[in-house]
């Protein structure tokens, strides 16, 4: 339930959706530290212009119909990125963070 009320919620807030990744494929729930984890991976997709891939991905839920970098990272050029931290009783955040100018 959760993917699909962040999907709709990102294709209400962007007219053209950007790629969407998530890293809880590669490390698995991390409870608490699962926002900090994503964070550093936004800077780190900022800094060397890679999205990490969303691992394990196969089969397509039909009710999260964007585009999830499955399986490989992707190079991209990229100045900002969103992450959404949505965890267990209701700690939820989204940042949006910036390249330096």
């Amino acid at each position: 339930l959760g993917d699909a009320a962040e999907s709709a919620a990102i294709s209400q807030v962007f007219s053209d959706p950007p790629p969407v990744s998530s890293t809880k494929g590669a490390t698995g729930h991390m409870m608490g530290a699962g926002g900090i984890t994503e964070l550093i991976a936004c800077v780190q997709a900022i800094r060397t212009g890679l999205l990490p891939p969303t691992l394990n991905y196969s089969q397509p839920d039909p009710q999260c119909g964007l585009d999830y970098v499955p399986n490989a990272a992707r190079s991209v050029r990229l100045r900002y990125a969103m992450s959404n931290a949505f965890g267990f009783g209701g700690q939820n955040s989204s940042v949006i963070l910036g390249a330096a100018p």
